[in-house]
């Protein structure tokens, strides 16, 4: 078991590339972050905007240098283009856990099955090289795209939060769906059946 996040992790195939977040990384993501505002529709950090995506960069690795998160840019090989970020999060190594989202792409990525190469990747990873029993996923119980991508790669309900999270610009509070995929599921199942959708 790893004592310490490895601070250059790279993950890869033959479809895409998932670095650690860099400051420089503004530029990559800003033609998503002035062009595509629904992108941030459920997310409580907004990232539209340079002043906000350079905000929600310097949280991310803020974050990292604290080891409670795991920031990566998301390359697209077939394009040649920056596609998005993900990150794992609440990083428990004493506990064997972690939480894997904040997880966006630009419109062109989306329904092209980068995802589930991202997904596939950091799985793996997150399983058979840091020795995870637990990745943990979250999202609003009314994004039904994010709740059906989950579930897609083999993630299980657990329940919603009531009540759990305010929401952006909004008195309104938001309902939390958590999911999960356990160390034993990603070997029986989950594993194969995802590298079949690749």
């Amino acid at each position: 078991m790893n004592t310490n996040f490895p601070k250059n992790t790279i993950l890869e195939d033959e479809t895409v590339l998932l670095r650690p977040l860099l400051e420089s990384d503004v530029e990559n993501l800003l033609e998503i972050s002035l062009n595509e505002p629904e992108t941030w529709e459920y997310s409580l950090v907004r990232a539209n905007v340079k002043e906000n995506l350079e905000n929600y960069i310097q949280i991310a690795l803020k974050a990292r240098e604290n080891k409670t998160e795991f920031p990566f840019i998301v390359f697209d090989k077939k394009s040649g283009k920056y596609a998005g970020s993900t990150r794992f999060y609440d990083i428990n190594l004493e506990f064997k856990t972690l939480q894997l989202g904040y997880t966006w792409y630009g419109k062109a990525f989306r329904g092209t099955g980068l995802n589930k190469h991202c997904k596939f990747l950091l799985l793996q990873f997150a399983f058979e090289t840091l020795g995870m029993e637990r990745v943990e996923f979250r999202a609003d119980n009314n994004n039904q795209q994010s709740i059906a991508a989950m579930k897609s790669i083999g993630c299980k309900v657990e329940g919603v939060l009531r009540n759990h999270m305010p929401t952006f610009g909004s008195e309104v509070r938001r309902d939390s769906i958590v999911l999960s995929i356990l160390r034993n599921e990603w070997f029986d199942a989950v594993k194969e059946n995802l590298k079949r959708k690749l």
